[in-house]
Formats: structure tokens, C-alpha cells, sequence
């Protein structure tokens, strides 16, 4: 998908490779209402599907990705991980500014790969984890930089991949489970409340159930558990830090995703006018979950839990 920042220079945003439910559901929505860019077109994988939704919104949709990254500034992608890598690095490469789903990558080697092409190319990118950009877990999360909590602990039991689910088709996470699906999102706001992870243990439950136990090095600790295959009715999230004044649970928060993405957008496009390329949420952000990430499965094929 593509938008332009009004009144300044062109500015285009895309939705090059992805016409699926989070596509549809939550990116197409909101380049379509966030008043800061302009929403112009779509590449999809499936022609068909890309057709069908450009003509829903209103913008122009192409058949050819080379064609596409010569009429559009920057790219929003909705894709799997690892489709994903070889869309970003050809766009970088013609100079494109980056929206990126998280994980950018589920290998350190092509997040670096990533890194490289976004450096040396000098775009602005940002990677979208929903909750740095939800204002109201944003306002927690800086309350929470002071550096005083010890301990983080997160339980995300979902059942994403049940039947009847819009994500139960989804190949990628089958494969990868919850610890490449929701791990993103959790390290996203424990690495800013208590420092960069040096260490991971992981146990293995059943199916994709996996449990960590993170180092910080800060001192703090902070222990996970994921899955994407609760039963449904079975759901349960808890996620807090705890530290000498007590504890802290994430607050309830009405921001929509797509009211979260509208924001990264904003700061994504403010970053490329500006000619910044950094954010607390850029490509070397994502680079360094992804690093966290593989620690944890390779913790996990040491102990041939998981391949």
C-alpha cells in the first residue's frame, strides 16, 4: 500500500506483499485513514487478492514488484518473516523507506542481512510491535525506564490457531509457534523496562508451549510463557514487572491495532522527511529480538526439544 505525506515532499507508503486477514483487517484501514500520508497502491503475492483489495480501497494495484518500488517512497510490508526479508532488501536497495511486521526475520543471519541493506541504503525503517506504538503501553513502559523493577514476568496463553481463528491457516506460525509470533511482542517491552537480554534458558510444554527465562543486563530477571494453542475459552495474559515500590500490570487499553499502526506510520513518515533513519523501533531493534529469539530455540534444539 502506498501513501504520501500532504504538503511536503512525496512521501509513499506500501502494502507491497501481503492481501491476508492482518492486511485487510488492520494495514489497509489504516494508510487508508491516517491523514498524515496518502494511501495509493498495492503489490500482493496473489494477484487476484491484491486486485480485489486495491479496488476496495481505491488505489492501484500491481502485478509486478520491480514496477511497483519505482512508484512508491517507502513500504509497508504484511507478510510472513520469511517472504518478508527479500521484499525489504530489494526495496531498500532502490532507496524505499520501511514499515516492517515483526519478526523482520526467524534467522540472525537474515536480520543482519536486513541491517545491512537498510544502512547502507541510509532509509528510515521501523519495525511494527503494536504495543511500543499503543500510546497507552507506551505511557507504561516510560514510566517504567527508571530502571528500578528486577523482575518481568509474561503469560500469553492465545488460541490463535484454533479452528474458526483468522490466523489457524497461518503456515509460518505453525511452524514457528508462539515464540517467533508473540515473542516479538513481549521482548519489545521488557528489553525497554529492564535492559538489553545477555542470557536465555527455555523448557518446551506441549505443542508450541515454551517458557523462558531471561537475564538482563541490568541485573533484572524475567520469566515467559507462549502458546498459540490454548484451547479456546483456555486464554490467559498477564504481564508485569515488580520492583522495591511493588508491582506493575500492563494497563487495559482501548488503542485498536490499527489505531497503533496509524501511529507508527506517522513516525515513520516524520522520520523520512526529517532524514532520520533511526527509532527506538528500527531495523537494528529488530535485530536484536530476532538475536533473542534464536538464542531461545537454540537453547531448546540443544536440549532436542525443538528443531
Amino acid at each position: 500500500m502506498t501513501e504520501k505525506i500532504r504538503n511536503r515532499a512525496p512521501f509513499r507508503k506500501t502494502h507491497p506483499a501481503g492481501t491476508g486477514y492482518w492486511a485487510e483487517e488492520t494495514h489497509a484501514p489504516a494508510l487508508a485513514h491516517e491523514p498524515a500520508v496518502t494511501f495509493e497502491a498495492i503489490w500482493g503475492r496473489n494477484g487476484g487478492h491484491a486486485t480485489s483489495l486495491a479496488g476496495k480501497f481505491g488505489v492501484t494495484a500491481y502485478s509486478d514488484y520491480g514496477s511497483f518500488l519505482q512508484h512508491v517512497d517507502a513500504v509497508a510490508f504484511s507478510v510472513p518473516p520469511d517472504v518478508q526479508v527479500s521484499l525489504a532488501v530489494q526495496a531498500a536497495q532502490a532507496g524505499r523507506h520501511l514499515l516492517l511486521e515483526k519478526p523482520i526475520s526467524t534467522t540472525i543471519a537474515d536480520a543482519d542481512r536486513l541491517v545491512h541493506a537498510v544502512d547502507r541504503a541510509q532509509v528510515s525503517s521501523l519495525v511494527n510491535f503494536p504495543w511500543r506504538f499503543n500510546e497507552d503501553h507506551r505511557a507504561w513502559i516510560a514510566e517504567l525506564q527508571a530502571g528500578i523493577y528486577q523482575l518481568g514476568w509474561v503469560r500469553c496463553l492465545s488460541s490463535a490457531l484454533a479452528p474458526g481463528s483468522p490466523y489457524e491457516s497461518s503456515g509460518w506460525r505453525k511452524e514457528k509457534g508462539a515464540l517467533w509470533d508473540v515473542g516479538p511482542h513481549v521482548l519489545a517491552m521488557l528489553i525497554p523496562a529492564l535492559g538489553s537480554v545477555t542470557d536465555v534458558t527455555s523448557e518446551a510444554g506441549r505443542d508450541d508451549l515454551v517458557h523462558l527465562l531471561l537475564l538482563h543486563d541490568t541485573g533484572a530477571t524475567s520469566t515467559v510463557s507462549l502458546t498459540l494453542n490454548a484451547t479456546p475459552g483456555s486464554e490467559n495474559f498477564d504481564f508485569a514487572f515488580w520492583g522495591p515500590t511493588g508491582a506493575s500490570s500492563m494497563p487495559d487499553s482501548r488503542v485498536t491495532p490499527e489505531g497503533a499502526l496509524r501511529l507508527a506510520v506517522r513516525e515513520l513518515a516524520e522520520n523520512a522527511r526529517q532524514g532520520r533513519p533511526s527509532h527506538p523501533c528500527d531495523i537494528h531493534f529488530g535485530a536484536a529480538v530476532v538475536r533473542v529469539l534464536a538464542m531461545a530455540e537454540h537453547d531448546l534444539a540443544a536440549k532436542g526439544m525443538r528443531t
